[in-house]
């Protein structure tokens, strides 16, 4: 019994604006809803205190909007505001595939390899949740050989507002950025060749601002 020690309070303040976060992106919460601590509390097997911490931090990255003593709920998407989220996560992938192609080894380029198998795998069934999540799997390569915490904390707070435009245009039958682009990214890596791997990336985020603007 020694071996088991409390759950830190900021664990679960970080489950709890993870689950929240994770079902407003996938649209189990629609925008609009009002979200009550209580019930998200009983839900989640939780106390109050952490769901309301992460309602504090859904609020500051534009996912839930809130009026004290009034209402708690999810915001709309709200094109300028997408946008705004797209070219602000491109230039952060931008700066970290900077920093972080002189710093990659083989099995950084590996792990990126298998990412972009299972994103083309996803795509090709119709496996929205995979796709995405074999997407960020990829690009956290570079993130984190990069160094750079700003970026990784600007593209983490960033990003959900931009999936939430991503998941519901899927939905409707829209498709998944390509595998292809993925290849062309992971060749320039494993050439070293940093110039054309900030390109593709480039290439890659953009058309997150012409879906914005077409909704």
């Amino acid at each position: 019994m020694e071996a088991i020690r409390p759950v830190r309070r900021t664990l679960l303040r970080d489950r709890a604006y993870e689950a929240i976060r994770d079902a407003i992106v996938a649209g189990d919460i629609e925008p609009g809803a009002a979200v009550r601590d209580a019930e998200l509390a009983e839900r989640l097997g939780l106390s109050r205190a952490p769901v309301r911490e992460a309602f504090s931090r859904l609020v500051d990255e534009g996912l839930l909007e809130s009026k004290p003593q009034s209402y708690t709920r999810v915001t709309p998407m709200v094109t300028a505001d997408v946008r705004d989220a797209a070219a602000v996560v491109g230039a952060m992938h931008e700066l970290a595939v900077r920093t972080a192609v002189p710093r990659l080894a083989p099995q950084h380029i590996e792990t990126m390899r298998v990412a972009n198998a299972r994103f083309a795998e996803a795509v090709r069934g119709g496996d929205v949740d995979g796709a995405l999540r074999a997407d960020d799997e990829l690009h956290d390569v570079l993130v984190r050989v990069s160094g750079n915490r700003a970026a990784a904390a600007t593209i983490a707070r960033y990003t959900p507002l931009i999936r939430r435009l991503e998941r519901r245009r899927f939905g409707e039958g829209g498709n998944c950025r390509s595998a292809g682009l993925h290849d062309q990214l992971i060749d320039a890596c494993a050439d070293d060749d940093t110039a054309e791997a900030v390109r593709i990336t480039a290439e890659i985020w953009r058309p997150l601002g012409d879906l914005a603007d077409s909704d």
